[in-house]
C-alpha cells in the first residue's frame, strides 16, 4: 500500500481513487493562499493574525496535506492534519461552482483518516465551512474567543473511537 510522506500510517488509496484529491505541492499552496475565499482570508488574517501568502505555503508543507481540484482544473482548496489531529482546510471560490463534488471529496478525505480524534477551531462567521463541517460529521463543542482579535470561533471535534476514561 502506498503511503503519504509525513504520515506513515496514511494510505494514499483515497488520493489514487480520486481525480480531485492530490498530494500537496508548493505551487498549489501558493495558488490557494493567493485566491482565498473572502471568509477564509478573513479567518486567516483576522483570526490568526498572519499573512496568508507567507503562512499558508509554510503550514501546508508541514505534517500531512493535500489539495483539491474541480473538474475545470482550478485548485479548490487545501486540507491538512497535524500530528495532534488538528484538521484544517482553506478554500478558493472554486468550491462554490462545484459544491456537491467538493463536499463529497472533502468527505472522502476525512473518512480516510485513522486518527482517534480530529479537531480544530473555525471562525463562527465562516458559514460555508460550518455547513461543511456539519456534513462531514463534526460536532460543535463550544464557542470561544480566539486569536489576536478575540473573535468568536467554534471548537469542533470528530471522534473515531471514544476516549478512554
Amino acid at each position: 500500500m502506498n503511503q503519504c510522506p509525513g504520515k506513515e500510517n496514511t494510505p494514499t488509496d483515497f488520493i489514487n481513487g480520486s481525480k480531485f484529491i492530490h498530494p500537496i505541492t508548493e505551487e498549489a499552496a501558493i495558488e490557494v493562499a493567493s485566491n482565498l475565499r473572502l471568509e477564509d482570508r478573513r479567518e486567516v488574517v483576522e483570526g490568526y493574525g498572519v499573512d496568508p501568502i507567507d503562512a499558508i505555503p509554510k503550514e501546508a508543507l508541514k505534517g500531512f496535506c493535500i489539495y483539491f481540484t474541480v473538474p475545470d482544473g482550478r485548485t479548490a482548496g487545501l486540507a491538512g492534519i497535524g500530528d495532534n489531529g488538528a484538521v484544517w482546510m482553506l478554500c478558493t471560490p472554486a468550491i462554490h461552482d462545484f459544491p456537491v463534488l467538493f463536499a463529497r471529496q472533502a468527505k472522502r478525505f476525512i473518512d480516510s483518516r485513522n486518527e482517534n480524534l480530529l479537531w480544530n477551531y473555525v471562525d463562527k462567521r465562516n458559514t460555508a465551512h460550518l455547513r461543511l463541517l456539519k456534513y462531514l460529521g463534526f460536532t460543535f463543542v463550544e464557542e470561544v474567543e480566539f486569536g489576536p482579535n478575540n473573535l468568536p470561533f467554534i471548537l469542533f471535534t470528530k471522534w473515531y473511537s471514544q476516549p478512554q476514561h
